[in-house]
C-alpha cells in the first residue's frame, strides 16, 4: 500500500520530540536548565492537521517543561512525556478514542521508536533518522528534523486527504 493512501486514513498521528520536533541536540544552560529549539512552521503544519481533522499527539521518552509550553501553544491536548513504551502508549489512545492502529501514524526517528512505527498505519522519519528506521517507515522527509521535517510530513498527510489546498486557501484570498 502506498504511503499516500496509508496517510489518507489517519485520525490520529503521533510525534515524537528530540531528533524529529526538535535537531535532536540537548541544550542546557549553565544552571542546569534544559531548552529546546522548536520551529514555527512545524507547528504551523501541525495546526493544519488538527483542523484538518488528524489529531496530533506527542509520545517522548524524556521530560520536558519547555516542551509542555510548546504543546500548550500549539493546543495539543494529548502530550505523554517520560514514555518507555510508545507502542503500548498509542495502544491506549486508540483505545480511547475507538481507534483501529490503520487509523494512526507516528514519526520517529530512533531505534526506540520502532515498536510504535511497525505498528501504524503510517510511519515517517527525518533524513537522518537511523538506518533500521527508514526500512520500516513509509515515508522519510527531505527537510530536517527540528527545521521542517515535521511540516512537511503534515503537509503529505494533508495532500493525501485532498486537504492540503483548503488549509492554505486562507492564505491566498
Amino acid at each position: 500500500m502506498a504511503a499516500a493512501e496509508r496517510a489518507r486514513a489517519l485520525r490520529l498521528m503521533g510525534f515524537d520530540v528530540d531528533g524529529v520536533l526538535t535537531d535532536g541536540m540537548l541544550y542546557y544552560t549553565s544552571v542546569g536548565d534544559e531548552m529546546k529549539a522548536f520551529s514555527v512552521r512545524d507547528g504551523h503544519g501541525l495546526k493544519m492537521l488538527r483542523e484538518a481533522g488528524v489529531e496530533p499527539v506527542i509520545i517522548t521518552g524524556r521530560r520536558s517543561r519547555a516542551l509542555e509550553l510548546r504543546a500548550e501553544n500549539l493546543g495539543i491536548a494529548t502530550l505523554l512525556q517520560g514514555v518507555e513504551d510508545k507502542r503500548a502508549a498509542m495502544a491506549q489512545l486508540l483505545a480511547a478514542r475507538s481507534l483501529e492502529w490503520r487509523q494512526c501514524g507516528y514519526m520517529g526517528d530512533d531505534v526506540v521508536d520502532l515498536p510504535v512505527l511497525r505498528a501504524c498505519g503510517f510511519a515517517a522519519t527525518v533524513p537522518d533518522g537511523h538506518a533500521l528506521v527508514k526500512q520500516h517507515v513509509h515515508y522519510v522527509a527531505q527537510l530536517p528534523a527540528g527545521r521542517g521535517a515535521v511540516r512537511e510530513v503534515c503537509e503529505f498527510i494533508l495532500r493525501a486527504r485532498g486537504a492540503l489546498d483548503a488549509a492554505l486557501e486562507p492564505y491566498l484570498a
